[in-house]
């Protein structure tokens, strides 16, 4: 298998009470699980249709390849972007980069937030580094993978799908996205800065 699920770095209680055990377990382990499933039985199908010449059917695969891989690569950064010691705002490079770039951590904070809230269906909202412009930028993503800008890095990933938040929160989502405030590792989102710029 090309694919796994990685283990979480902390343990399904450990975000309570802003995400419960109960979500917190589906999520990773039936959720997530089931997008590094679909990512290697499609590349298995991709490499059957290859070795067959039959490749009538690629526009399907490409768009499930691409569907189930950026939700497993989404679902990766928004658990070590979570920690049951988080919170607070960042400072260094970062937070310097988040002034720069949004005027300030609340102005950041408010377009973040409205941005994952106000997602249509379900979607991620994404602090990320746009490598041309040098510059950070926030972004919705529709599912998993479209309306990103080509290029971008994910810093800080915050998941709107209903799954990550409906059986705590019921339909208000704006209340689920304010507690995802609390549990930010900003340790692990300025390494991902880090390593992109240096990309």
């Amino acid at each position: 298998m090309t694919y796994s699920l990685p283990d979480l770095p902390y343990d399904y209680a450990a975000l309570e009470p802003a995400i419960t055990g109960e979500i917190l377990e589906l999520h990773h382990s039936k959720h997530h699980a089931a997008y590094v499933k679909g990512a290697n039985d499609t590349l298995e199908k991709l490499a059957e249709a290859r070795d067959k010449d039959q490749l009538g059917g690629l526009v399907g695969l490409e768009k499930t390849l691409a569907f189930n891989l950026s939700g497993h690569v989404l679902h990766t950064i928004f658990w070590d972007n979570l920690s049951p010691d988080g919170g607070d705002r960042p400072d260094g490079e970062l937070g310097s980069a988040i002034d720069e770039h949004f005027g300030s951590f609340e102005a950041f904070k408010k377009q973040l937030t409205t941005a994952t809230a106000t997602v249509q269906g379900s979607g991620w909202g994404v602090l990320g580094w746009e490598p041309l412009g040098q510059k950070l930028i926030v972004q919705q993503v529709y599912d998993h993978h479209g309306n990103v800008g080509m290029g971008s890095v994910p810093l800080l990933v915050f998941d709107a799908w209903e799954h990550a938040y409906y059986l705590q929160y019921r339909n208000v989502r704006p209340d689920y996205v304010q507690k995802l405030w609390d549990l930010v590792n900003w340790n692990d989102v300025a390494a991902r800065l880090t390593a992109a710029k240096g990309a």
